[in-house]
């Protein structure tokens, strides 16, 4: 399978497990547990949906401009879905806060792939 499938497989499959822990926390997780885990739990799907449509961006953006540092970007996407979304699952399920120091390496992760996405693009066209 190329990268650039790749890229659009995971973001299907993200936006499918967001969609899903979107409904569980809504309606299993909801009266089960405290609103602000609730609010932790919703950040992480939110930012899950988010990055998950960003490797749709990627997958395209290798198509138009080949070559470029895109499949850099996803995989950073990926890693921040993994590592940011993963750290906060899991705090508000009940894990251990101490993760929620790990928890900005994803947010850092996301914000490098948009830069290089960013860059990417900027490249292409000069």
């Amino acid at each position: 399978m190329s990268v650039e499938r790749t890229f659009f497989v995971a973001g299907a499959v993200f936006a499918l497990l967001a969609v899903a822990a979107g409904a569980f926390g809504a309606h299993a997780l909801g009266p089960r547990i405290s609103a602000d885990r609730l609010d932790t739990f919703e950040i992480a799907v939110r930012y899950q949906m988010y990055h998950a449509l960003g490797l749709f961006v990627v997958a395209w953006a290798m198509g138009r401009w080949p070559g470029g540092a895109a499949p850099v970007a996803g995989w950073l996407f990926i890693a921040g879905i993994l590592v940011f979304g993963g750290t906060l699952y899991t705090i508000a399920l009940g894990g251990p806060r101490w993760l929620g120091a790990i928890t900005p390496l994803g947010g850092v992760s996301f914000m490098a792939g948009w830069a290089i996405l960013a860059w990417t693009a900027w490249r292409a066209a000069t």
